[in-house]
């Protein structure tokens, strides 16, 4: 398999806070903000592609020229309904940054992604939009709303998930090799029923506190 445009991100405090959040005994609340700990570092990383514009200001001492980046043009896009928690992560450190929205469901005998809703922000010219999803499994999902916002207009993309699948890495480094994925960490593999392993289960159940019994 070939992982050419996947990059696992490595820090500590990376590792150390996906442990709690791989944690079956980890609950929704504690689950929801790891989760948002872990985007903001992730997106630290992911966002250094992002180009400052030369301002002038003034500091209390003298007069200076700096770079800022335009926020707005930034576009975070969550795959819905599990990359809703990765969106605070990334409002954050970027709180100018405009949010779409693309929804599918995975069938679950076929395992492809079925899209039930899409909004996105007009204008995709000169935009940097970033995909997020915790995670990166079949890559069915990933790479349907990647294709979703190419037919949109967006011409610079970028993936950001948790946990990643080397089948998942390798089909959207096929289908889309000119999209970097940032992931922090890249597991064994699927399941038999399309399940990250070791992953983190469920994420938007988990996120959301709708697993069966909770």
């Amino acid at each position: 398999m070939t992982h050419a445009t996947l990059e696992v991100v490595r820090h500590p405090l990376i590792e150390h806070k996906l442990s709690f959040l791989r944690d079956k005994r980890t609950g929704s609340r504690q689950f929801r903000a790891l989760l948002e700990e872990i985007t903001l570092l992730l997106t630290f990383h992911a966002a250094r592609h992002l180009k400052g514009k030369e301002v002038t200001f003034d500091t209390p001492l003298e007069t200076m020229r700096a770079r800022r980046i335009r926020e707005d043009r930034l576009v975070v896009v969550p795959i819905l309904r599990a990359g809703l928690g990765m969106v605070e992560g990334v409002l954050r450190l970027v709180p100018g940054a405009r949010v779409g929205h693309l929804g599918f469901f995975r069938n679950e005998e076929t395992l492809q992604p079925v899209r039930y809703y899409g909004k996105l922000p007009p204008e995709p010219a000169g935009c940097s939009f970033l995909l997020v999803d915790p995670m990166l499994g079949t890559g069915g999902t990933a790479a349907a709303a990647t294709s979703e916002l190419k037919q949109h207009g967006a011409r610079e993309i970028r993936l950001m998930c948790l946990v990643a699948a080397p089948e998942g890495a390798a089909r959207m480094a096929e289908t889309h090799p000119d999209v970097p994925v940032y992931t922090a960490a890249l597991d064994r593999r699927l399941s038999d029923v399309g399940y990250i392993l070791p992953g983190l289960g469920d994420a938007g159940d988990r996120i959301f506190g709708t697993l069966p019994g909770a």
